[in-house]
């Protein structure tokens, strides 16, 4: 049985593509696996925190399918790192200030009818972004329409309309 597996999933650099086959296809369903035990909030909410793990999780899982490291080396060290993120994300949900540091915060890029120039700068927006992001998402064209806008910690313009 050993043999049967060195020879599918093979060692070291050196390996054949259906070896490489092999563990693409068998990292795929515990890639799955480990996102689903993780939490939809690693590919959902899209903060730069889970973005920076979605990228690092890859990373890590895509050196068992090139033989990099050792395949249940970097298996383990995938479930390490799902189970990290897991942590820090609730202790995040008890921790406003571990929150805000981890995820980022929202920043008012406009309000009852001043548009905050400094934040527009920090968030690297101009106001004609501003105005896209009005017409693509809040299907106005003005922002006397708008009570407030906001850059959300995932990089999505928010907007407060007025009521009627």
């Amino acid at each position: 049985m050993g043999s049967l597996l060195i020879d599918l999933f093979g060692q070291g650099k050196d390996l054949t593509t259906l070896q490489i086959c092999v563990r693409t296809f068998t990292m795929f369903f515990i890639a799955l696996l480990l996102v689903r035990l993780g939490g939809i909030r690693i590919f959902g909410k899209k903060s730069a925190f889970d973005e920076v793990v979605s990228i690092m999780l890859g990373a890590i899982l895509s050196r068992g399918i090139t033989g990099a490291a050792p395949f249940g080396s970097v298996v383990a060290a995938g479930a390490v790192f799902v189970a990290v993120h897991r942590l820090v994300t609730l202790l995040c949900i008890y921790n406003p200030k571990l929150a805000s540091l981890m995820n980022g915060r929202k920043m008012l890029l406009y309000s009852k009818g001043k548009l905050y120039s400094k934040n527009l700068l920090k968030c690297s927006l101009s106001k004609e972004d501003l105005l896209e992001s009005l017409r693509l998402d809040a299907q106005k064209e003005s922002l006397e329409e708008v009570e407030s806008a906001y850059m959300e910690n995932n990089g999505n313009i928010s907007f407060i309309l007025k009521e009627k």
